[in-house]
């Protein structure tokens, strides 16, 4: 007998990726837009209590109702929600081998700071986005932000959001809602609420992500709330002594006791984060950018191109690693991505049969780059690989000669490739 149901709506259910306090997530196909979903089920045993069902399916859609309000690139994108009999649902926008913030919070697993400053940017920006659409999170937290495969931002879970906007009916959820170790003052004291909370919140984050230490841990509910309200975290220069000196006045001030003395909003965050980026850029390990242009000047791909041009393109793009049998790209999946095989032995498969392989120069996944559409072959790493992975986004960053210049390469490249599969068709209709 199956653990799951094979049919949610309209959805027909393929397996089950995640558990959380107030549903279950299993991934589906959505056969009207022919892809593959995400879609939280409520549990059932909450729904039927008979005093706090009504409520919690009240905070189960509100989900839908705030996150479908909202089309932003680093929030999860809800698509529908309904009833199925005695199931409610939300189908979302689902994320290949995505995991949350979660990990990179223990001191073992803290993350590049760098890369942590160009997390928060887009964080910053999101919410600025979802504030000025008149939705405040109120739950920040690690297990709410998600990071893809390709170490990009989706901020998830509108289950409490408050919502005021003139097209909707005021959401105002009153009582202690939300995860305490990462409530603002005003949240804990139960005041008015605003842009400002989702910024202490996500200092706490930031906090964590640069210590692995929670700012105010303890032992119970009240101890939280003290050191929320009225003592100051410990120092980041106890844990280490590595961060730029902005970079502490921009927590400090996320972090600041009195809504009025934190960033207004989470554009003026952002600008502050984008500033302090080129100096952490600028410390950033030399000696490896270095060996990546070493390693990329003189491949087939990139003839023609000036030092200016590569230099442009490695600080654009991203810079992948993949251990030998791990898949790269998969038939069937949906993808905007061309890669550029820097070093290493990739293999081209098409319905499990091998068609050939990939060396250093070659490039691959050039339909996807032109448009979203499936993969029609899995390409697999032989040996371990490193690549450089493009998209229209990314190029997008680049100065506009350079734009031009890998564009014209880039449609060189697809006519050869084009040509070579004429010429391979040609000879299979003359046997």
């Amino acid at each position: 007998m199956s653990e799951f149901p094979d049919k949610i709506g309209k959805y027909e259910v393929v397996e089950e990726i995640g558990r959380g306090s107030m549903g279950t997530v299993y991934s589906a196909h959505d056969p009207f837009s022919n892809r593959l979903i995400a879609i939280k089920v409520a549990h059932p045993e909450h729904l039927s209590r008979a005093l706090e069902g009504p409520r919690f399916r009240k905070l189960f859609f509100n989900e839908a109702h705030a996150a479908g309000i909202l089309e932003h690139p680093n929030i999860l994108r809800v698509y529908d929600a309904d009833m199925d009999g005695e199931l409610c649902y939300i189908a979302m926008e689902y994320i290949h081998e995505a995991s949350t913030l979660d990990p990179f919070c223990q001191p073992e697993w803290l993350l590049p700071v760098h890369e942590l400053v160009g997390m928060m940017y887009k964080l910053a920006k999101a919410l600025d986005y979802a504030h000025r659409h008149g939705v405040v999170h109120r739950d920040i937290k690690p297990s709410n932000i998600l990071i893809t495969e390709e170490r990009d931002i989706r901020l998830a879970d509108f289950s409490i959001a408050m919502i005021n906007r003139p097209d909707h009916v005021a959401t105002q959820f009153s009582g202690f809602l939300g995860s305490p170790l990462y409530m603002s003052p005003e949240q804990i004291n139960e005041e008015t609420l605003g842009p400002r909370t989702d910024i202490f919140s996500l200092g706490v984050v930031l906090y964590q992500l640069l210590s692995g230490q929670h700012p105010f841990r303890a032992d119970n509910l009240t101890a939280i709330a003290r050191k929320i309200t009225r003592e100051a975290p410990r120092p980041l220069i106890e844990f280490r002594g590595d961060l730029p000196r902005p970079l502490l006045d921009i927590l400090q001030r996320m972090l600041e006791k009195s809504p009025d003395a934190r960033y207004t909003n989470g554009l003026e965050l952002a600008a502050d984060l984008a500033l302090i980026f080129d100096d952490l850029e600028a410390v950033h390990d030399e000696d490896d950018l270095q060996q990546k242009f070493g390693s990329i000047k003189h491949l087939g791909f990139f003839k023609g191109f000036t030092d200016s041009d590569i230099w442009e393109l490695i600080r654009a793009c991203s810079w992948q690693t993949y251990p030998p049998g791990s898949t790269i790209i998969k038939e069937d999946g949906e993808d905007n991505s061309l890669f550029i095989l820097l070093f290493g032995v990739a293999t081209v498969i098409k319905n499990g049969r091998e068609l050939h392989q990939l060396q250093s120069g070659d490039c691959f996944g050039e339909m996807g780059y032109l448009g979203k559409t499936r993969r029609t072959a899995t390409v697999a790493a032989r040996s371990e690989v490193s690549l450089m992975k493009v998209n229209a986004s990314t190029i997008d960053n680049a100065p506009e000669t350079t734009q031009l210049r890998f564009h014209k390469v880039f449609v060189r490249t697809l006519i050869e490739r084009l040509s070579g599969t004429t010429a391979a068709l040609s000879q299979l209709s003359a046997l």
